[in-house]
């Protein structure tokens, strides 16, 4: 199940373009973890992000936090715990699939 962390999204760049855009994370115990944006992606109805720490243990360990993404009337991003374990496995399991694309993608590119 989703760790349950306070959101607090500070993006520096349109969310539009995911690459070396960073959000931090405020935990519960009031540190805050700086990440990157891996990808905003759809799992369902809904739309999903997927952040890698940049440092500390989290980093080390290449462990990645799913959060459900949306975005209010102004277009400012808001990031949602994922509460239910079903919806949970859906969004690792899009996620998943959406690694094992993308790396095979980069091997079809590779060979051409």
């Amino acid at each position: 199940m989703a760790d349950k962390r306070k959101k607090d999204m500070a993006a520096g760049q349109d969310t539009e373009n995911t690459e070396d855009m960073t959000v931090t994370l405020t935990l519960d115990d009031g540190t805050d973890l700086e990440c990157v944006v891996l990808t905003i992606f759809e799992a369902g109805d809904k739309e999903y992000i997927a952040l890698l720490p940049l440092d500390g243990m989290e980093a080390e360990e290449g462990e990645v936090y799913l959060y459900r993404y949306t975005e209010d009337e102004n277009g400012n991003p808001d990031l949602e715990n994922i509460l239910s374990d079903e919806e949970y496995e859906v969004v690792a399991d899009a996620f998943d699939e959406l690694l094992d694309t993308e790396e095979y993608d980069e091997l079809v590119d590779a060979e051409e």
